[in-house]
């Protein structure tokens, strides 16, 4: 309509209508998209990587501040699986809660007293002592966090199906040959999300849907 029509030196407040509506949403949409759609894209990239290894590429809770959301679901449209989208979803336990529990194995049976039978249990190892604990344990899963190709077959030996098995720690696509002759359930990588390209999208590649 001619009181649509934007002319140069325009201001929006001058202009009404669906003109308006489309110059204030328009940046804040094309944002989204643009974000959603890099993640989304470098996930299956990733996921197309791993496939000779019969192995998921799943996501961390590394993700932009009030956009986790947002940012799961990409990974999930681009064929990545999700890990936990917070802390309650699955109980981890790390270094630190060794360290402050007193021992590996005292970590997972405190940890076991206060939580509902549905919650796994995963557990991060950097040795293999500490696989060796977290089998004898009956962790649920096995996080092998920055070994060397080596040392994760001999920790899969060690655990030999007694658990699901992630690995993690500098995950990129380049290195994913790391899992030759390797059989784990899933490969966990922030670069999913804290490190995926933009996309480049404008409002000219977009059409109406019938």
């Amino acid at each position: 309509k001619d009181g649509d029509r934007i002319k140069k030196g325009d201001k929006i407040a001058d202009i009404s209508g669906p003109a308006k509506d489309l110059l204030m949403g328009e940046r804040v949409a094309l944002n989204y998209i643009q974000r959603m759609s890099g993640i989304a894209t470098e996930t299956r990239k990733y996921q197309d990587a791993i496939a000779p290894y019969s192995a998921k590429i799943v996501d961390t809770r590394k993700t932009t501040p009030n956009f986790r959301a947002f940012e799961k679901y990409s990974v999930k449209v681009g064929g990545g699986a999700l890990h936990r989208f917070n802390l309650s979803d699955c109980a981890m336990i790390k270094d630190n809660h060794i360290r402050l529990a007193g021992s590996l194995t005292k970590a997972v049976n405190k940890l076991r007293e206060s939580i509902s039978h549905a919650h796994k249990i995963e557990v991060e190892c950097d040795t293999l002592e500490q696989v060796k604990e977290a089998v004898a344990v009956k962790a649920d899963i096995i996080m092998l966090d920055n070994m060397s190709h080596d040392t994760m077959k001999e920790a899969l030996n060690i655990i030999d199906g007694r658990a699901e098995v992630e690995i993690s720690g500098n995950i990129t696509k380049e290195n994913l040959e790391k899992l030759s002759g390797l059989s784990v359930d899933y490969v966990s990588s922030g670069a999913l999300t804290h490190s995926a390209p933009i996309m480049d999208i404008s409002l000219k590649n977009l059409h109406p849907i019938e």
